[in-house]
């Protein structure tokens, strides 16, 4: 990652706009525990409508951090590993990008007055 603009800065953004609400992240850390999970049961597991859940896994599964599976008429959602190796990368990254190691200042360590240990 570089301080230029760059093509896959547009995918980047929607991948990451795609974790960027609670109910997706609640989504997605429900779907970690398990290998794949029908709709109703991760709507059993959370406190939103099945439409609403229907929304934020759509959204999901466009960005590509979760994989969508039909089978009869159950849809069974399951997380992707690969996207979120990416995301992981992208994250990190960036942080190179704005605090390089060595632009970080190691936190110094608290110094302890005689008068502060009295009280």
């Amino acid at each position: 990652m570089t301080c230029q603009k760059s093509f896959e800065d547009i995918e980047n953004a929607r991948i990451l706009a795609a974790l960027a609400h609670p109910a997706r992240l609640r989504i997605v850390r429900q779907l970690s525990c398990l290998d794949a999970s029908c709709c109703k049961d991760i709507v059993a597991g959370l406190d939103l409508a099945q439409s609403t859940v229907s929304q934020h896994l759509k959204i999901l599964v466009e960005a590509g951090l979760v994989r969508y599976r039909q089978s009869g008429q159950s849809s069974h959602y399951s997380i992707d590993p690969a996207a979120f190796a990416h995301v992981a990368m992208l994250v990190n990254k960036m942080a190179e990008l704005c605090c390089p190691p060595q632009k970080i200042i190691p936190p110094q360590p608290q110094v302890w007055r005689e008068n502060m240990l009295e009280d």
